[in-house]
């Protein structure tokens, strides 16, 4: 017991309206669900729990996460709710005292814990049709400050994960977990192929269709992590885990759980970490800075992506940091820094050029391609066309750059590149070619559950006002307005620090 208020479990307690007493029968009730018929709360011990920080013991924190989950409807874990004995994890290193406001970070060996308890909780909210998108995200600033520190240690390589008493057994750490076991090389190898399997069909087809089976999957993993492995294969288990997490917040930033995606994130750039492998939580953290451009933030962008930089240590290769430097100038045209954006763009293109084709990449920049440095060229200069118009010649000479090369089946990253284009046509005031390239983006849509496309198009859409009175551009305002989905509020706000 700290004697201090639990003030994360207090807002919380405040969001679901429920009463002391209310609470604790719904604790009684879900414990004995799920076989401890023995536990007995009371409004007293609730009212401790809030006023004096008291932590109370398994399963009692898991029957509240569960409880908050399906109140609130999102992932709610055992540390959002301030239920978990930090120990030294909580604390920022340095002055041992400010405590990471975002329980953005938590002791190594509870990675797996964390990972397999917030993949249950996902895994519930989508069994049961909630919507998981009412949290709140935490700055960038606020994140990178949380993880500056950590992330620039040396990698804590704990391949040998906490022995058990007994190593055929682990602890529960959330729910919905498959029964795993000790495993081999050949399963390992399996995983790591279903990862490959996973992001074709993610960049085919857009995140909606295949989330839930990645976080499924994700959840199995970190049941698998809870066991003693020979150290290569835990570490090739903390990256097949590193690669899933970073795949489901990819996946949920797709279709608008942006908070939900930002926790992945996060998990991944822990297990990328506990495996020993610094650029892949680098690049987990440059997904979270995507993220924030997207949703108007490139401030937020631009601080994570310093962090996924300098936190990414010297086995960076060139053509991994092109990819960084392509995201920094999305974030410095979103803010009309036209100068800037350019400089690392030319930065961008030199470290792409250098890179050795002998050198073999890590599988997750396998799909940074011509064409993809291209399209996100053609992205920066058609988010600075808002700022400065003359940038829209550039965007759309970079787009069909990116178009003549897409043959792979990447049809989401295919509809980014027409509705670049068509963006840029509207600014450059040719709103016959804006036109056909918008249909284009528009036919390909259908068949894509990614919403990211739709808030592009939502983009694009207002440049059509200018031109309502060209037939064709009117009727191609109506077609949108009928094809939109009905917007769903999403809060992407900023956690208080």
């Amino acid at each position: 017991m700290s004697g201090q208020p639990n003030t994360r479990f207090a807002d919380l307690f405040g969001m679901a309206g429920w009463s002391k007493g209310e609470l604790a029968r719904l604790v009684n009730r879900q414990a004995a669900a799920m076989g401890h018929p023995q536990l007995s709360t009371d409004t007293s011990r609730v009212r401790r729990w809030i006023d004096m920080g008291e932590i109370p013991r398994d399963p009692v924190p898991r029957v509240l996460a569960a409880l908050f989950t399906e109140r609130l409807g999102r992932v709610v874990t055992m540390e959002d709710l301030g239920l978990v004995r930090h120990g030294r994890a909580g604390k920022r290193q340095g002055d041992g005292k400010s405590e990471d406001p975002d329980g953005m970070l938590w002791a190594p060996e509870r990675t797996a814990a964390v990972l397999t308890e917030f993949t249950g909780m996902d895994l519930m909210l989508n069994r049961r049709g909630l919507v998981g998108a009412g949290a709140a995200l935490a700055a960038g600033a606020t994140l990178s400050s949380a993880m500056h520190d950590w992330l620039h240690t040396d990698p804590t390589l704990r391949a040998d994960a906490p022995v058990l008493d007994n190593p055929l057994h682990a602890e529960p750490a959330g729910f919905d977990r498959y029964e795993a076991a000790p495993i081999g090389s050949q399963e390992v190898e399996e995983l790591e192929g279903s990862v490959k399997v996973f992001r074709a069909w993610d960049a085919a087809r857009g995140g909606g269709l295949q989330r839930k089976a990645v976080v499924g999957q994700l959840n199995e993993v970190g049941g698998m992590l809870a066991y003693h492995h020979p150290p290569q294969l835990q570490r090739r288990l903390w990256g097949v885990a590193a690669n899933l997490a970073v795949l489901a917040g990819w996946m949920s930033h797709d279709v608008g759980l942006e908070p939900t995606a930002q926790k992945y994130f996060v998990i991944a750039t822990h297990a990328a970490h506990e495996g020993g492998d610094r650029p892949r939580a680098g690049e987990a953290l440059s997904r979270a800075a995507r993220q924030m451009v997207h949703l108007g933030r490139p401030d937020d962008a631009m601080d994570l992506m310093k962090l996924a930089q300098s936190g990414s240590g010297e086995e960076l290769q060139p053509r991994t940091k092109a990819m960084f430097h392509t995201i920094e100038a999305w974030a410095q045209a979103a803010m009309g820094r036209g100068q800037a954006m350019r400089r690392t763009l030319g930065q961008a293109e030199d470290l792409f050029v250098s890179d050795r084709q002998d050198t073999r990449q890590p599988d997750w920049m396998q799909t940074f391609k011509d064409e993809d440095l291209y399209g996100m060229q053609a992205l920066a200069y058609r988010t600075l066309a808002e700022h400065d118009p003359s940038a829209a010649v550039h965007a759309q000479h970079y787009a069909q750059k990116a178009l003549a090369l897409r043959t792979d089946g990447r049809e989401r990253s295919k509809i980014f590149d027409h509705l670049s284009m068509a963006s840029a046509c509207f600014i450059a005031d040719d709103p016959e070619q804006a036109d056909r390239y918008a249909r284009l983006a528009l036919m390909a849509m259908g068949a894509n559950s990614s919403r990211r496309t739709w808030d592009r198009l939502r983009e694009m859409y207002r440049l059509t006002a200018e031109y309502a009175s060209y037939p064709k551009v009117g009727e191609l305002r109506e077609e949108i307005r009928e094809a939109l989905p009905k917007p769903r509020s999403r809060n992407t706000g900023a956690a208080p620090a």
